[in-house]
């Protein structure tokens, strides 16, 4: 009889390639084709990628959230940006890359203080442990060959719906251009009923699912609209596109909808 082997546990994360172009933007790059994050030092806050700004779309769901949680520093792009726009939040990064972590202070990440914490921990361990909910769970956990699947199986999303708070929402980064990502969408609708938005980069593959913990959701439009205005004067970080690619996303929704209908 053959020994019972181990879980040998996520594999190891590529070590990052830090570089800075001629306009000092400083990237975190997982290969010479990869870029995971974009910075530019002398302005911390500014989320420079598309996507970061996707995800900041949150705030029009959760506009002060006392409890944040992100799996995947990165650059810290985010981390930053909540660090100083959000101080009044509660805020843990799990980063299961030690040599990410090394890079903190490089990338400006601030450190670890009463209410701003980086860990190194798997993500999808991490979101199953028991402790506090969270009013946003931001998940943007990447390789180079996109997004572990630990990070993207039906039991990550559904310990990822347990973690949240009355009102909380997940908040997952995709590459349209991963095969993989269909799945997790469906995976994220099963884990929260349906309730869920996508919104897609205009020039990159990405997009942004954002799921709802409870009902109603989303929210009605005149409501987010309302949000936005409230807002956007703390966060220029460009809420009415999201407002335009969540229209775009129900449009899409309805005519996917409608199709499997006449399918039928």
């Amino acid at each position: 009889m053959k020994p019972a082997m181990s879980d040998p546990g996520p594999p190891a994360a590529p070590d990052p390639i830090v570089r800075r172009d001629a306009h000092g933007e400083l990237s975190l790059w997982f290969d010479d084709e990869t870029v995971q994050s974009r910075t530019v030092p002398h302005d911390p806050a500014r989320l420079v990628l598309e996507y970061s700004r996707l995800m900041m779309g949150f705030l029009l769901f959760r506009p002060a959230p006392a409890r944040i949680a992100m799996i995947g520093l990165g650059g810290g792009s985010l981390a930053r940006y909540c660090a100083l726009k959000l101080p009044d939040a509660d805020f843990t990064a799990v980063e299961i890359s030690p040599a990410v972590i090394a890079l903190r202070d490089r990338f400006g990440v601030p450190p670890d203080g009463p209410r701003f914490r980086v860990v190194c921990a798997d993500g999808a361990d991490f979101v199953r442990r028991d402790g506090e909910a969270f009013d946003v769970l931001l998940v943007d956990g990447f390789d180079r060959d996109g997004q572990p699947e630990r990070l993207s199986a039906p039991a990550f999303y559904d310990a990822c719906r347990g973690r949240l708070a009355a009102g909380g929402v997940l908040v997952v980064n995709l590459h349209s251009g991963d095969a993989a990502d269909g799945g997790s969408v469906d995976h994220i609708d099963d884990a929260f009923a349906g309730r869920r938005v996508v919104l897609r980069g205009d020039r990159t593959g990405n997009m942004v699912v954002i799921a709802g913990a409870d009902a109603p959701f989303p929210p009605p439009f005149g409501e987010l609209v309302r949000r936005r205005r409230v807002l956007e004067a703390l966060h220029p970080i460009g809420l009415d596109a999201v407002l335009r690619k969540i229209v775009q996303g129900r449009a899409t929704r309805r005519r996917a909808r409608r199709g499997r209908l006449r399918r039928r």
